[in-house]
This record gives C-alpha cells, sequence and structure tokens, in this order.
C-alpha cells in the first residue's frame, strides 16, 4: 500500500509565501496581539521563546531570547529547550497538526507553555459558498479551492492527543471589508494564504466561474456602505507541557460536598 499524497503541497505554500506583503499581515498582527494579551493575564516571566513562523520579523521581539523556526514538518526544536512554545498562524497548513503540536510538547520543559493561533473552520464561509456554486453552475462539479478548516471542537481535542495538560480552546472572529470579492483575493494573494492543495486543479479556472462568484458574493453580503465582508476566525489554542505541580482532577466519586447543597436545591433520580 502506498500512503496517500499530503494534503498541502508545501513547494507551493513556500512559493506562496514569498511573494507575501508586509503590509498585508494584518492576521497575523493580530495574532500577536492575542498571544500577547494572554501571556500578560499569566504571572511568570518566560526566558526561552522558539516562535514557529513563515514570516519570523513579526515575531522575533516577542520576549526577549526569542528564536524563531520554520514551519516544516520537522520542526528545528531540542528537547526541553524551551519554556514557551508559540505556533503562530501555520498550524491550518500543517499535514501533521498533531505532529506539530508532540514536537512542541517535546521541546518544553516541565509546566511549560504551548500557544498556536491559527485560521478556524468559519474562516472565509462567504467566499467557499460563492465559489462553490458558481463553479457548479459553470461545470456542473466542484474542485478543491479552498483550505478545509478544522472545528474549535476538534482543534481543542488535538491538544489532547498531543498530551497537552489544562487545554483551551477558544476563538475570535475578525471581519475585513473589502470593495468587492476581486480585491478580497487579491489581499489573500498578498496574504500568502491562497490555494496550495495538493489536489488542486492545475488548469486556469474560466473567469465566467469567478465572473458567477463575484456577482454571488456580491448580492449575499453587500453591506449598506457599498463594501462586502470577509470573515476570519482565529482559533487560539494554550496547553501546558505536563508537570506534577499542576492542578490534577479529584477522583470520581471523591467530592466532599453535593451540588444540590450548594444550590439550595433537591435531588432526584432521572427515569430510566
Amino acid at each position: 500500500m502506498t500512503a496517500p499524497p499530503p494534503l498541502f503541497d508545501r513547494s507551493v505554500l513556500i512559493h506562496h509565501r514569498r511573494r507575501a506583503s508586509k503590509q498585508a499581515l494584518f492576521l497575523h498582527e493580530a495574532a500577536r496581539d492575542l498571544i500577547e494579551d494572554r501571556l500578560s493575564l499569566i504571572n511568570r516571566t518566560f526566558t526561552e521563546a522558539s516562535v514557529v513562523t513563515p514570516f519570523p520579523d513579526l515575531w522575533s521581539d516577542l520576549i526577549p531570547q526569542t528564536r524563531t523556526l520554520e514551519d516544516s514538518d520537522v520542526l528545528a526544536l531540542d528537547p526541553q529547550s524551551c519554556d514557551l512554545v508559540v505556533h503562530a498562524m501555520c498550524l491550518h497548513w500543517s499535514n501533521d497538526p498533531v505532529g506539530q503540536m508532540i514536537q512542541c510538547r517535546r521541546a518544553l520543559r516541565e509546566d511549560g507553555l504551548f500557544i498556536a493561533v491559527l485560521l478556524g473552520g468559519s474562516t472565509l464561509s462567504g467566499l467557499r459558498d460563492a465559489l462553490r456554486d458558481a463553479e457548479a453552475q459553470v461545470t456542473g462539479g466542484l474542485s478543491p479551492r479552498v483550505s478545509p478548516m478544522a472545528d474549535i471542537r476538534d482543534l481543542g481535542g488535538l491538544l489532547q492527543r498531543a498530551g497537552f495538560a489544562l487545554p483551551v480552546a477558544d476563538s475570535e472572529v475578525l471581519t475585513a471589508e473589502y470593495r468587492d470579492v476581486w480585491h478580497l483575493m487579491l489581499d489573500l494573494r498578498a496574504m500568502g494564504e491562497t490555494n496550495a492543495l495538493t489536489d488542486r486543479r492545475r488548469d486556469f479556472s474560466r473567469k465566467a466561474m469567478f465572473d458567477i462568484a463575484a456577482r454571488l458574493y456580491d448580492s449575499r453580503l453587500r453591506q449598506d456602505n457599498g463594501r462586502v465582508p470577509a470573515r476570519f476566525e482565529l482559533v487560539t489554542l494554550t496547553g501546558w507541557a505536563p508537570a506534577d505541580s499542576q492542578p490534577q482532577p479529584l477522583r470520581p466519586g471523591s467530592a466532599a460536598a453535593r451540588l444540590a447543597d450548594a444550590l439550595d436545591t433537591d435531588e432526584f433520580d432521572l427515569p430510566d
């Protein structure tokens, strides 16, 4: 049996990132704000951080002694070399996100912190729908055009599979406004976030399809101010390298108080 091809074509992804414009990286800037906000809430001083990122200039000064590295399949991380690992806006491009998380966990010392920010499942939902419907009208079928993105519940489960303690997943939706869908797609190109799927179509798509997609997007989403919105969901994943000093769940049946007493109510059995 042969292994299936990877979901993403990494050579294409790298090519897209090389033509990205620093002026279009507002999602990475928003991700950094989210991470800095979380770090400010933690009563600890981190001294050795590694940031996995395709755009190191944005992250090199996250904290003193920050080291940046590429999001390659095998991360350049030594075991137990960090007290903080940040995976910055590239986990949604990984062919093995759990493997990436496991490598990050192994690089952390006991009670070290892992934070990842990535695009979540509701990102560009309007564009996905418009492209799908337009292609169905023009060709009678569908082809992979927008990367699949995981739901926040699934992403939270990946933290547990990777062996992190105290896992937390939350999301924040950012809405950007554009003149039209053409403006949006140009911005995605400038971000380095265009199609890098291995199974993408290799020939040129018909202009008629994009014309229909633009009309559908416009009719469904255009606002009173004449602009169209684009939705970006930023999911933040937080987990800790296991340590004996961390809070541990109580054994089932070991509670010293009843919930019914705390709520001042009666407890009763549910029917079978």
